[in-house]
């Protein structure tokens, strides 16, 4: 059984709340990120922003001036490194979230994403479809390799 351990990004970008906005929003396209967990002085999770959020506010007056703190979702659900990787996909499913905070004793440690996921099932996939076109290869062979004997 997968663990949210096996699938997550570990030491995710992370930000302090006081952050503008619009370093933010920068911070997000340079990175090629859309979620940016936000942490106190001491490592301490205090809210989540997302891609969502600065789309939301980049349309108000407010954008130039606004912090981090102004946008985020404060206390974010989070998981542990030992939950069950099926359960951190019911998560983001019932909550229609992209992106769960792995915390540890409070500490951030992660962050798993529905990219993280779909990552994992493109490569079970893909060795799924290597495991059963060996097998077919396999079969196939052992089917015929007596094709030879009998044309002769």
């Amino acid at each position: 059984m997968f663990t949210v351990n096996d699938l997550m990004t570990t030491n995710p970008i992370t930000i302090l709340p006081e952050l503008p906005l619009p370093e933010a929003a920068d911070l997000m396209t340079a990175e090629n990120c859309r979620h940016l967990p936000v942490v106190d002085e001491e490592g301490q999770l205090i809210g989540i922003l997302t891609d969502r959020d600065v789309r939301q506010a980049r349309h108000t007056a407010v954008f130039p001036t606004a912090l981090a703190e102004s946008c985020m979702t404060p206390n974010p659900i989070t998981v542990t490194p030992e939950t069950a990787a099926q359960h951190a996909a019911e998560l983001l499913g019932l909550h229609k979230i992209s992106a769960l905070p792995v915390v540890d004793q409070g500490q951030l440690v992660g962050i798993i994403t529905v990219s993280d996921f779909l990552t994992q099932f493109a490569a079970t996939e893909v060795s799924a479809n290597q495991v059963q076109s060996a097998a077919n290869k396999e079969l196939f062979q052992a089917q015929y390799s007596g094709w030879d004997l009998v044309k002769g």
